[in-house]
């Protein structure tokens, strides 16, 4: 089978911390993440591409910096929210804790509502700490 695959790189700002975790992230803190979106194909279009970067770029990106640029990115259980939300912090409030790996898959099932076939969300924390989430890519 033939197939095609391209990646969209989008670097964001965002903070959070882990409830119920016993290691230093469970203090609010930050980081400068590094989003690797990879968007597939069976056959290319017209123009010789799987999809335009710029449109992974203005639905992705968008939405990330929409929803998570430089915010602070809590499980809706936190009882820090309402002091944040006091002070007017910009807030994303999650089901599940802000892990990696939820983060990733948060933005993949976003991509996927937005209409793209994707394989993989990346999720760079740290430039040595990646999670990753395939969604149905493994029920292939």
């Amino acid at each position: 089978m033939q197939a095609f695959q391209v990646t969209k790189v989008i670097h964001f700002c965002y903070g959070h911390r882990l409830l119920e975790y016993e290691g230093k992230c469970r203090h609010l803190h930050g980081h400068n993440g590094v989003l690797e979106v990879d968007v597939d194909a069976g056959a290319l279009d017209k123009l010789g591409m799987v999809v335009d970067f710029g449109l992974v770029n203005d639905v992705v990106k968008t939405w990330v910096d929409d929803n998570l640029d430089h915010k602070m990115l809590l499980s809706k259980a936190d009882p820090a929210i309402p002091p944040l939300q006091a002070l007017g912090e910009p807030l994303f409030l999650m089901d599940e804790n802000p892990t990696a790996e939820n983060i990733a898959k948060l933005i993949w099932r976003a991509t996927e509502d937005a209409g793209f076939k994707i394989s993989e969300v990346r999720l760079w924390e740290t430039p040595t700490s990646r999670a990753t989430f395939r969604g149905d890519a493994w029920n292939e």
